[in-house]
């Protein structure tokens, strides 16, 4: 299995937002625990049911989702 296929997208679960393993744990709010400054084992720590892979996954789906061409900013 590769780490991208960890991150499920299923319209009965969290809106159809990409989440790890089909479980309630959206992607952004995993980056969002690396970005307050929890690291990899903190969160480990305080959700028994993920995985190191799951965090690395949701790492690489973000990284992958940024490979875009070019980005244009909206009008307000």
């Amino acid at each position: 299995m590769q780490l991208i296929d960890r991150i499920t997208v299923d319209p009965a679960i969290c809106h159809g937002k990409p989440c790890i393993r089909g479980l309630r744990y959206p992607v952004e709010n995993v980056l969002e625990w690396l970005a307050s400054g929890m690291n990899i084992d903190e969160i480990l720590a305080d959700y028994d049911d993920l995985e190191r892979e799951d965090i690395l996954a949701a790492l690489a789906y973000a990284a992958r989702i940024t490979q875009v061409k070019s980005i244009y900013r909206l009008a307000a």
